[in-house]
């Protein structure tokens, strides 16, 4: 599940990355690719929630299925390995461009 959840946000911005080949207007292709990945931080942070709340009711005694509990805490943890490792790409990319002498 924590794979499917990663795939669907790599295919957004997959799909926005090709648009921006496509697309006839600079502006069009960065709105795409930064709703992609205002996207992908929303759904990082919903995973997080779930983890949480996952956590408490393991806690409080409402849940008793460890492999459940376990299987919240991986997908928040693989979504946020995910979203750190594109940000940090965005900005090496960022960087790049702004070394580049015109």
């Amino acid at each position: 599940m924590a794979v499917s959840a990663i795939n669907n946000t790599q295919n957004l911005l997959t799909e926005n990355l090709s648009l921006s080949k496509v697309s006839k207007e600079n502006r069009t292709a960065f709105d795409h690719l930064l709703n992609s990945a205002i996207n992908m931080y929303k759904e990082a942070d919903g995973l997080q929630n779930a983890a949480e709340e996952s956590e408490i009711n393991f806690a409080l005694g409402y849940a008793s299925s460890t492999h459940e509990l376990a299987a919240a805490q991986q997908k928040a943890n693989i979504a946020l390995q995910y979203t750190v490792k594109v940000t940090n790409k965005a900005l090496e990319a960022y960087k790049e461009l702004m070394n580049m002498q015109v």
